[in-house]
């Protein structure tokens, strides 16, 4: 009898069997994963983009191996973590007062009771179709969740949580002549969870100044696209002034660490204690020395290349899949998107439900895996690039494509 219920502790990394027989990692580096019978993989699923660096990059392998020797958990204070807040700080523009915890979801939770206590308000408005972790209050209206598609045309809500449809700043208005009670909007600058959906031009803009003229705050939550664009925040990159922002993923490079940034006069709320913050591994040695090791590799990095590689390789796959007859689009940037079937890609979340064919993402996974790349086969999928991605994996995958491109026809 299995223990494991469901076979996995996170229902996002189950894959479809591939003749029968399930994969199972056995070890990952760089761009690579390899599976327990030793086949190599070119991974784009990436930790689902905890790994902008590649897996196990030697510093922060070095470092965290490091403070494990040193003690892993030592209670009180430790030099790590002051150290690693102000790496993060430096990043992070206005927003230099910083909290670790060890998940993204943690991380919301933190930045949405600190929205609560600066503004007296308890309703947090999020994005239909985002996602921003599986606590209870966020949770709610996630893509694929029946609330997210508007059932009716009324707005979704609990007692804590309004909907809003994403690039419909008309929408946003009307949740705030409806609400007085609103707290923060809570956004994705990408909703990268649906699919890579971008903002229209203008629109974040819209959304931030709605919400600051009604007294509410804006936290952009960054667990995933922070530092894919930049060594920095994609709010800041795309022009916007937010008031809290949650880091994840990129930041601890593999390692379980996630922090909120703010203000300061948000961010004092916990310091005198009228917020509470807790958590026995929040903040860690190991955690501490992942994010000081990862910030100084990020500051390194050349992230344009990067992208412009990625944005290569998004337009081989699209003439890949024309040269079969088959309409293909993609959606996102070059270091983190999504593929469509269709001839264009979603404009907003309810155009990325009505696109979604999960048998066709499914076979691309199948046909892909045949042949060495590891693919999310969910329709709202990400593949996610890292600097490890060099040219040569690059045209491996994009190979790859052309293939599983022709098996489909």
């Amino acid at each position: 009898m299995a223990h494991l219920v469901g076979a996995v502790s996170s229902a996002a990394r189950l894959l479809p069997p591939l003749d029968g027989q399930a994969l199972t990692v056995a070890r990952s580096a760089g761009p690579w994963i390899w599976d327990s019978e030793g086949r190599r993989y070119a991974d784009t699923a990436l930790g689902f983009g905890g790994t902008v660096l590649g897996h196990a990059p030697a510093l922060v392998v070095e470092a965290v191996t490091q403070a494990l020797r040193d003690g892993p958990l030592p209670a009180f204070a430790h030099a790590r973590e002051e150290a690693a807040a102000a790496a993060i700080a430096a990043h992070a523009g206005p927003l230099d007062q910083v909290l670790f915890v060890s998940t993204g979801s943690e991380a919301v939770h933190l930045a949405c009771r600190a929205a609560r206590v600066a503004t007296g308000r308890t309703r947090i408005a999020k994005m239909a179709g985002g996602f921003d972790g599986w606590l209870d209050d966020v949770a709610y209206g996630g893509a694929g969740a029946a609330e997210s598609s508007f059932p009716g045309n009324a707005r979704p809500e609990t007692d804590r949580v309004s909907l809003l449809r994403f690039n419909d700043a008309e929408d946003a208005e009307r949740l705030f002549a409806e609400r007085d009670d609103i707290a923060a909007v809570l956004v994705e600058p990408v909703l990268a969870n649906a699919g890579c959906v971008l903002p229209a031009p203008g629109y974040l803009l819209q959304l931030q100044a709605i919400a600051r003229r009604h007294g509410a705050l804006l936290i952009a939550d960054e667990v995933l696209m922070g530092f894919r664009l930049h060594a920095g925040l994609a709010a800041h990159a795309m022009g916007l002034d937010p008031d809290l922002a949650t880091l994840g993923k990129a930041v601890g490079s593999g390692v379980a660490v996630a922090a909120v940034a703010g203000r300061p006069e948000i961010m004092r709320a916990f310091a005198d204690g009228r917020a509470v913050r807790a958590g026995t591994y929040s903040g860690n040695p190991m955690a501490c020395a992942a994010v000081l090791a990862s910030m100084e590799m990020l500051d390194a990095a050349d992230y344009p290349a990067l992208l412009a590689r990625g944005e290569a390789l998004r337009g081989r796959i699209v003439d890949a899949f024309a040269r079969v007859g088959q309409a293909v689009s993609t959606s996102g940037h070059g270091s983190v998107f999504s593929l469509w079937p269709s001839e264009a890609p979603p404009r907003d979340y309810a155009e990325a439900r009505g696109l979604l064919r999960p048998e066709w993402s499914v076979a691309l996974h199948v046909e892909l895996r045949r042949r060495g790349v590891l693919l999310m086969p969910s329709g709202y999928g990400r593949i996610f690039l890292s600097f490890a991605h060099d040219q040569a994996v690059l045209d491996d995958m994009a190979e790859a494509f052309e293939d599983a491109a022709s098996a489909l026809r």
